[in-house]
Parts: structure tokens; C-alpha cells; sequence
């Protein structure tokens, strides 16, 4: 699952580059539909398998939760981000 995990990460994390060069052109409402479409699938793409793995394991898809949810919100590097998947409704990755 380690190596379904880092392919997830990476192609996440290749889309989240990709709609951050945008997304002063977007709304928010759009960037969140955007994040939606092209990250959140792929984070819920089999994700009642991944049940039960350590936390360590499953840790990078919650990097990329929020780091989505950075994008969306507009949020700094130094800001805060544990509030901004709530603030979105988004359901956290570890639970």
C-alpha cells in the first residue's frame, strides 16, 4: 500500500502545483471545485481499503488534505492550517 500511497501523493500534489499557478484567476468557490475534482477523488479512490494501516503510513495523504485546503483558503506558508479542512468540511484523512 506504501507504493499506491506515494503514486497518490505525488500525482496530488502534481495537481495542487498545477492550480496554484491559477489561482489568483479563481474564486474560491471554483478553487474548491477544482480541488475537489482533481485531488479529493484521488484521496477517496480506495480509501476503504487503507483502513487499519498505521498512522505513519497514511500520514502523507493528510499533507496533501492540507495543503489542498492551503490552496483554497489562501492561506501563507506560516498560517495555521489544522482548522482549514473543517472550515471547508472536509473530513480528515487520520482519524
Amino acid at each position: 500500500m506504501s507504493a499506491h500511497i506515494a503514486k497518490t501523493t505525488q500525482t496530488c500534489f502534481f495537481h495542487i502545483r498545477r492550480l496554484r499557478q491559477i489561482r489568483r484567476l479563481l474564486g474560491s468557490d471554483v478553487a474548491a471545485k477544482l480541488v475537489s475534482a482533481f485531488v479529493i477523488s484521488q484521496l477517496n479512490y480506495c480509501n476503504a481499503v487503507m483502513a487499519g494501516l498505521p498512522e505513519s503510513t497514511i500520514a502523507p495523504l493528510q499533507r496533501v488534505l492540507n495543503s489542498a485546503a492551503c490552496l483554497v483558503l489562501g492561506l501563507r506558508p506560516r498560517d495555521h492550517v489544522t482548522a482549514a479542512p473543517i472550515d471547508l468540511h472536509w473530513l480528515p484523512v487520520v482519524a
